[in-house]
């Protein structure tokens, strides 16, 4: 039966590309979506059959002459202005990005079931486990007893974020929660990463699926490799975590000479930053493009260098690519840490990254078949659960069982 749908997410690619991927499958199956993200993305919105409706974006960093608001300031206020959206609306279901409270609160405050879109692997951790985005791996007693300092420090920070997300729910007409990560609804929760990145657990989370990627791509000009027979290193690089190219640099500086094929993108995405990189110069055996498809260019690629943001590093993966990773801030410690344990690829700390690490590394990925070999069984993993099928199917229940 058809539904009416809401989708909400931040408008930064890691976030909303996942929901809107989500919103096209679930369009594409006969359902009314809505998606609720930032103005940037309204084209694509709207050119997927979805009805788009414009987020609250509010200033939450410091800007010259501005006050910012408090995060939380800023979801309560974001909640109040969504509310009339929910109410014309009238859906049967919400699904919220992880970091998108605003429509999760509006949905809940007018009684609508409410689902959260986690984009990357579950932040939920296990006792004894290291915090996350630490870039640790879980181990034997020595490291549980090593973790257990700065997890007592996590703790107390989740109790404090547990704290201002109820007092944020009573402005906005909400009972208190009495359970921690409060942002993640109990009702469902779609985990858009695979299971060879998830570290076993001894008791899943109720409610929660390991749905597999949400993958949503931008229009983009065909992209050529470049001529020749070596092996393609793919050059993927974050959108914002290296506004000065250095891991690009380091990559094209590393294989200029090697014995490959190199694709890499500037991601020039502002003349800022357009600023910020000046010119760069490829070698003979490289070609620089300021943007990148991944859907053209991975299927071609023998190996994917990036900073392991999750959408890049699955996306890769959904290929059958092994990955180097070079993290350089937030989750993607996290992510590359579970690449490193789920050895469908290399993680190299960003401080050490220079021409000679790089090209290494890039020959060892290119020498030893397992890399590949893993990074296959999870691309056929992929494959056989249909991420945006399973994903769709989930929140159809969920409108099904009412409120």
């Amino acid at each position: 039966m058809p539904r009416r749908i809401l989708l909400g997410a931040f408008g930064d690619p890691g976030h909303a590309f996942p929901i809107m991927a989500l919103g096209a499958a679930l369009a594409r199956r006969g359902h009314e979506v809505c998606v609720q993200t930032w103005e940037r993305w309204r084209a694509d919105v709207e050119d997927a059959g979805m009805r788009f409706a414009p987020a609250p974006e509010y200033r939450v960093f410091p800007q010259l002459g501005q006050e910012p608001l408090k995060p939380y300031e800023a979801v309560a206020r974001a909640a109040a202005d969504t509310v009339p959206l929910v109410r014309e609306l009238d859906p049967h279901v919400t699904v919220a990005d992880i970091l998108t409270l605003g429509p999760a609160l509006a949905a809940e405050r007018c009684g609508v079931p409410v689902a959260t879109l986690i984009p990357h692997v579950d932040p939920r951790g296990e006792p004894g486990w290291p915090p996350y985005s630490s870039g640790g791996q879980p181990g034997g007693r020595l490291s549980r007893l090593a973790w257990r300092a700065p997890n007592h420090l996590v703790a107390r920070s989740l109790e404090a974020g547990r704290r201002e997300l109820n007092e944020t729910r009573a402005r906005v007409g909400l009972p208190p929660l009495d359970h921690v990560h409060g942002g993640i609804s109990r009702r469902l929760a779609l985990v858009a990463s695979v299971p060879q990145l998830d570290y076993p657990r001894r008791a899943p989370f109720p409610a929660t699926h390991l749905v597999g990627p949400l993958v949503w791509e931008t229009a983009s000009d065909p992209v050529a490799a470049p001529t020749g027979d070596g092996p393609l290193v793919l050059v993927a690089p974050s959108t914002s975590q290296d506004p000065d190219g250095r891991l690009l640099r380091a990559a094209l500086a590393g294989l200029a000479d090697a014995p490959v094929r190199v694709l890499a993108a500037e991601n020039r995405t502002s003349a800022a930053a357009t600023a910020r990189l000046g010119r760069i110069e490829a070698p003979a055996n490289a070609r620089l493009v300021p943007w990148i498809s991944y859907s053209q260019a991975m299927p071609l690629a023998d190996v994917v260098v990036c900073h392991a943001g999750h959408g890049t590093l699955v996306r890769a993966l959904s290929y059958g690519k092994p990955v180097i990773a070079v993290p350089a801030g937030g989750d993607m410690h996290e992510n590359a840490a579970r690449l490193d344990w789920s050895g469908a690829g290399l993680r190299i700390p960003q401080r050490l990254v220079g021409r000679r690490v790089l090209r290494a590394a890039v020959d060892r990925v290119l020498r030893v078949p397992g890399f590949a070999e893993r990074a296959r069984e999870i691309a056929a993993w992929i494959a056989a659960e249909d991420p945006e099928r399973r994903a769709s199917e989930l929140v159809e229940e969920l409108a099904a069982a009412g409120r």
